[in-house]
């Protein structure tokens, strides 16, 4: 039984060519992505590089970046991840990006995805918005995620200067989650992208709520904090998941280095697997024993 990525974007030839990734190649050149994959990866290409990396299962984003009012956002459409997951069920699951100013057509849309499309969760980028994550304006969207029973993550920490005519601030301190996983106990909430450069602050809120997870995706393992692989090994060896954030990072090369860095096996398995299939509902996973 394979390792599952909690984070990965879809970055084929058609989202490329549509404008769907909301990165430059400045963005690439700083992340030092190969320019010979800088046109696309397919699926089929993907699958291959998730079977030589040991990665079972990735969630697939359909994205909802930023207000489509406004230049610069983007979207992946719910219908080009479900399509994706229909055609290979045991492989991918899909998430539903969050666009809070699209209100009530979004928590339908929301509804739709999780009951229509069976997608597992939901996915948030709260500086694409402009908005911390306890913002009133997401709060909505907190509680479809209650009454549907699915997790929901969002970027915490900095961000990157992904498009060199729009940069964001960076609203994601992951201090914000504190009132939001008071105001809704039920709700599990990941932190994803780490908390770089308040990685100790996510670790503390992951600590204090018992509802509150870490995604540890967007940073290559072997650059990962020293506080957050000692917390992934000893007293937070249940609240951390495996992601990539392809395509910022490979996942041949994520699960290189962790076989490099000193985990238990317990710790180790906990965080690539059976993590994200206590908080995520994947049909035909099982725990690891």
């Amino acid at each position: 039984m394979g390792a599952i990525d909690i984070v990965c974007n879809l970055f084929t030839e058609r989202e490329i060519r549509e404008g769907r990734t909301g990165i430059d190649q400045h963005f690439l050149e700083q992340v030092r992505f190969p320019a010979e994959l800088r046109n696309g990866v397919s699926i089929e290409d993907y699958l291959r590089k998730m079977d030589r990396a040991g990665v079972e299962h990735s969630l697939l984003i359909a994205v909802r970046a930023g207000d489509m009012r406004m230049k610069g956002s983007f979207e992946i459409p719910y219908e080009y991840v479900h399509e994706i997951c229909r055609k290979y069920p045991t492989r991918f699951s899909g998430l539903a990006g969050v666009d809070p100013f699209r209100g009530m057509q979004g928590l339908r849309h929301l509804e739709i995805a999780v009951r229509d499309y069976g997608f597992v969760g939901a996915h948030l980028y709260p500086h694409w918005f402009e908005m911390a994550p306890d913002h009133a304006r997401y709060y909505p969207y907190y509680a479809k995620c209650c009454e549907l029973d699915v997790p929901i993550m969002m970027q915490v920490g900095h961000n990157l200067i992904y498009q060199r005519d729009r940069r964001l601030p960076s609203v994601g301190r992951p201090i914000a989650l504190d009132p939001v996983a008071i105001d809704f106990p039920d709700l599990k909430l990941l932190g994803i992208h780490i908390g770089v450069p308040w990685t100790d602050e996510m670790i503390s809120m992951a600590w204090k709520h018992e509802n509150v997870y870490i995604g540890v995706d967007a940073y290559a393992p072997k650059y990962w904090p020293e506080s957050l692989v000692h917390y992934i090994n000893t007293y937070g060896s249940h609240k951390v998941l495996f992601g990539t954030d392809w395509p910022v990072i490979d996942p041949e090369r994520a699960m290189r280095e962790i076989d490099e860095l000193d985990f238990r096996p317990e710790s180790k398995r906990n965080m690539l697997r059976d993590n994200a299939l206590r908080v995520f509902r994947l049909p035909g996973l099982k725990i690891a024993v």
